[in-house]
């Protein structure tokens, strides 16, 4: 049953499969396990990141397209909700609409991106979808009537998913619709992180994979390049919409500077980096030890400072307000020793 679950594709080595089963149990168990507001929302972003940045190793690690256009695709599904839940109340049709009409949005634009410009060079593909990216954080950030630009929007969901919904206690722990909100997250994650490791082990993902080795030697011998990038790029688009419409439900704020800005773009291609490029398995990895990083080593390092209080030149070494100096630090010795990313050098130790 498990092999199924993952599609043969094993972790390949003890320390990793006790690492995802670590981070499964954290996240499947975290309401109970971790109680409280900030631990929850914690976990709900690690499981929409696992699954945003599934999606763009799927380009990135096994087709090889180097795209900047993946938050806009996030960006669309997170409006998406927004809108349809604004305009048409706070109802499960409205959650819905908005998260089909994101996805749609973003294939439609996937497919409209990849077939005029997947022709052309890596580099040159990079660019154009920086370009269109940044035309359309602009367009959003102007339609205020529409987008509430730069302030964003503000919108109500189904009263069931919010703390307003209390439910009764379950193992000491009071269960109200914000811990429903996190279950649908959770498994919504879930499940679309095994569709995409499934779609990388069929094979059309095997192709994908012969296109990124060699795309002249795959078009040789009878594939269509062109089409079957157009097609990994639409699949990527959709399931960054999806994410970013889990992103809306759980946040219940949409604005530029949460799903459109290119920083996230960075942190995305940060996250691949890290946990490992084409294995699936390092979006998982990377993107918690990266979510986790981003919201409680500030905490750790004012621990730290407050405990060396006495000492010379630590203190203000670990001062929490050089947290981001430290991210920088950590990042760039993590690609220093682990080139391959965290996956690939457990797979490579083993």
């Amino acid at each position: 049953m498990v092999r199924w679950l993952i599609s043969g594709d094993r972790p390949r080595s003890p320390i990793l499969t006790a690492l995802l089963l670590l981070i499964l149990v954290c996240l499947a168990f975290a309401p109970f396990l971790f109680p409280g507001v900030r631990p929850l929302d914690t976990a709900a972003t690690i499981c929409i990141f696992i699954l945003l940045v599934a999606s763009y190793d799927l380009l990135l690690g096994y087709t090889g397209i180097v795209s900047f256009a993946h938050t806009m695709f996030f960006g669309l599904g997170a409006y998406g909700v927004a809108l349809a839940s604004i305009h048409m109340g706070r109802g499960w049709d409205a959650l819905m609409v908005g998260t089909l009409a994101g996805a749609l949005a973003a294939t439609v634009l996937a497919y409209a991106i990849g077939l005029f410009s997947l022709r052309v060079r890596a580099i040159f593909f990079a660019m154009i979808t920086l370009a269109v990216a940044s035309a359309v954080a602009v367009l959003v950030s102007q339609l205020f009537r529409l987008t509430g630009g730069e302030d964003g929007l503000t919108y109500q969901i189904p009263r069931a998913l919010t703390s307003a919904n209390r439910m009764g206690e379950l193992l000491g722990v009071t269960i109200t619709g914000k811990v429903l909100n996190y279950y649908l997250v959770f498994f919504c994650s879930l499940a679309l992180f095994l569709i995409l490791l499934r779609v990388v082990n069929s094979p059309f993902g095997r192709v994908l994979q012969s296109i990124r080795e060699n795309d002249f030697r795959a078009e040789a011998i009878g594939y269509r390049v062109v089409a079957y990038r157009t097609a990994a790029t639409c699949l990527s688009a959709a399931v960054a919409a999806l994410a970013g419409s889990l992103y809306a439900i759980s946040l219940r704020y949409v604005g530029p500077d949460t799903t459109l800005s290119f920083e996230i773009m960075i942190d995305v291609l940060l996250m691949v980096v890290i946990g490992g490029m084409g294995t699936m398995y390092g979006a998982v990895i990377g993107a918690t030890i990266f979510v986790l990083a981003q919201n409680y080593l500030q905490n750790l390092m004012g621990a730290g400072a407050a405990a060396t209080a006495g000492w010379p030149l630590i203190p203000d070494l670990i001062d929490p307000d050089r947290w981001l100096m430290w991210l920088g630090v950590l990042f760039v010795l993590s690609v220093y020793f682990f080139p391959t990313g965290i996956v690939g050098r457990l797979r490579a130790g083993r």
